[in-house]
């Protein structure tokens, strides 16, 4: 029995000697916690939250004319814009109404089809040469 209170008495002395390290001790037992958690922020936190605002930005943004790719991958020009949704012009006589978070990109004006559509025009009259 006095063994027990023997080692009970060394080991309540072992913690009162490693406590005497006092307020150093303790920070260096912070700092890999302070680095893991910095870590997070810069490689995962912040980066994501720069992404939002800029995809909030891109959304904010959209007006008439712009050609648009949906997160589903269906593209085409926007014909209206409303408060949370877009129409979007799909083909000739093909309009589709998608909520604003359905955008994934924005990819240029709508002016650039035109062209296309010109070209298109021009290669038939050659062939038939």
């Amino acid at each position: 029995m006095n063994v027990f209170f023997l080692s009970l008495l060394m080991a309540s002395q072992q913690a009162a000697d490693g406590a005497s390290g006092g307020p150093s001790q303790f920070i260096t037992s912070l700092l890999p916690f302070a680095a893991i958690i910095a870590i997070f922020y810069f490689l995962i936190i912040r980066p994501q939250s720069k992404k939002q605002k800029e995809t909030k930005r891109m959304l904010d943004a959209l007006k008439k004319g712009d050609r648009i790719v949906t997160i589903g991958g269906i593209r085409g020009v926007i014909q209206s814009v409303r408060e949370g949704t877009v129409i979007v012009k799909v083909d000739d006589n093909v309009k589709i109404e998608f909520s604003r978070s359905a955008i994934s990109t924005v990819e240029s004006a709508a002016k650039e089809p035109e062209k296309i559509e010109e070209n298109k025009e021009e290669t038939p009259a050659k062939d038939a040469e």
